[in-house]
């Protein structure tokens, strides 16, 4: 039972918050949307641009030099890793930032105004490389644009997120806001996967593989802005979210955000879950084209199924949330994700049709792709209300914050371990590489779950 709320900081609004409907919270949705298209390039796109399959003649030119460095580890793996360490270090100055600042227009659209354009501009910078070879040069500009774009997606992402328990103002609010969110973060990546399609469409009207790819990119994140901007221009934000100006000092709000073990046992659990996605998400082209032998328009294919089933266990996953609790659906879905994962590994030994076993796969991955799109945005939510309720302090900022940079150490990680174990092998006749990172994947889901067994739920009454 949350305890008795204490006296704090006089809120932002000089009238009390209105509850915003439907309406305003699909506004405000389109945000995500945006950003998870935005940020599906550098996230997924990375390593296939500059580690591609490989299948005979290659797909783009070697911009960086493919060997391993210091014996397991390669340039892109670095550069992915270390873009995502400066990202996740970023996340609790804006974090901080964010919840001590007060513009008239709004503590967090401020800084969704700001970010949105040189957001989606880094996004495509990092597609086009200064020389059309391997070359210093391309290094040095990959790790700038890979600096630059981490940094204005931490500026837009970090306050965003931090609307949910803002604007959610009771628990089902939070709950229906984080289905908002995992319904338009998944529009954005299924938009996302279809850069295969329009490279392919592209290259059909002629145009170089490269020249179609990096237009796919561009046209990609021209939609993303749009969606972007839509939150930073019309969401009212002083007349619907519950805000506090903070006052703590960014050791002092790191240090509070800690002293919840709650929250400390899910981010071990989330550290977990960012590994084990963004081994699917990195490797899907590489377990359909050389585990299950299929065209790569089969990997489009395999996220657009994935993700449209998943729609259909979210009524349901909001249902049985009231009965079961988030816990026990959290790692049920750990669960299930481990075994899609065991099942990937051993693909190309199963006597069925490549395509088959593909579309099978992609349907388990639903429940636990919903569950994780849902759940997590709200479990946090109301560790905020938690918190604001026993001590009086409202840092919604600082807690997506640190969560952003466990994910982000999580995909740092996974950005510098994946293409390592590439290494190992990555072509149609020698894929243990690929398998490699189906079994780490594993791994990382039954932490997860051992992880996220401490948690306990939350209730208000």
């Amino acid at each position: 039972m949350a305890s008795k709320r204490k006296e704090h900081t006089a809120p932002v609004q000089g009238l009390l918050p209105i509850r915003p409907g439907l309406g305003v919270l699909i506004l405000y949705a389109m945000g995500q949307l945006g950003w998870s298209l935005a940020g599906f390039g550098v996230s997924n796109l990375l390593i296939y641009f500059y580690m591609p399959p490989e299948q005979g003649a290659p797909m783009f030119p070697a911009y960086l030099y493919q060997g391993a460095i210091l014996g397991v580890l390669t340039l892109i793996g670095i550069v992915s890793a270390g873009g995502r360490l400066f990202d996740a270090i970023v996340d609790p100055f804006i974090a901080n930032w964010s919840d001590r600042k007060n513009p008239k227009y709004g503590k967090r659209r401020w800084f969704l105004l700001l970010g949105a354009l040189p957001f989606a501009l880094s996004s495509c910078m990092v597609f086009f490389p200064l020389e059309g070879s391997e070359s210093a040069s391309n290094f040095i500009w990959l790790i700038l644009s890979i600096g630059i774009y981490y940094f204005f997606f931490a500026f837009y992402v970090i306050p965003y997120t931090a609307l949910i328990p803002e604007l959610g103002h009771t628990a089902q609010d939070r709950m229906l806001i984080s289905t908002l969110l995992s319904i338009t973060w998944a529009f954005g990546y299924i938009l996302g996967t279809q850069v295969f399609q329009l490279q392919t469409y592209l290259n059909g009207l002629g145009y170089p593989t490269v020249k179609a790819f990096q237009y796919a990119v561009l046209m990609m994140n021209g939609v993303a802005l749009v969606f972007m901007l839509i939150p930073a221009l019309f969401l009212n934000e002083q007349k619907y979210a519950r805000q506090s100006v903070s006052e703590d000092t960014l050791g002092a709000s790191i240090r509070m955000v800690f002293k919840n073990q709650n929250f400390r046992w899910f981010l071990v659990s989330d550290l977990m879950y960012w590994l084990s996605l963004n081994f699917i998400q990195l490797g899907v082209v590489f377990y359909t084209t050389l585990l299950l032998g299929l065209e790569i328009r089969f990997a489009s294919q395999f996220s657009l199924i994935s993700f449209l089933v998943s729609f259909v266990f979210y009524w349901p996953i909001n249902v049985l949330v009231r009965y079961t609790g988030k816990r026990n659906l959290m790692l049920l879905a750990f669960g299930i994700f481990a075994i899609t994962f065991s099942v990937l590994a051993f693909a190309a030994w199963i006597p069925a049709e490549p395509a088959y076993i593909l579309y099978g796969l992609a349907v388990a991955a639903a429940f636990p792709l919903a569950v994780f799109g849902i759940l997590p945005n709200a479990v946090i939510g109301d560790v905020v209300q938690e918190e604001e309720n026993t001590s009086g302090r409202q840092l919604s900022g600082m807690f997506f914050g640190v969560r952003a940079f466990v994910m982000k150490l999580g995909i740092s990680i996974a950005n510098l371990i994946f293409p390592s174990l590439l290494l190992f092998g990555k072509s149609a006749e020698n894929p243990a590489g690929v398998q490699f990172t189906a079994f780490a994947a594993v791994i990382f889901c039954l932490g997860g779950w051992l992880a996220f067994r401490k948690y306990r739920d939350i209730t208000f009454f």
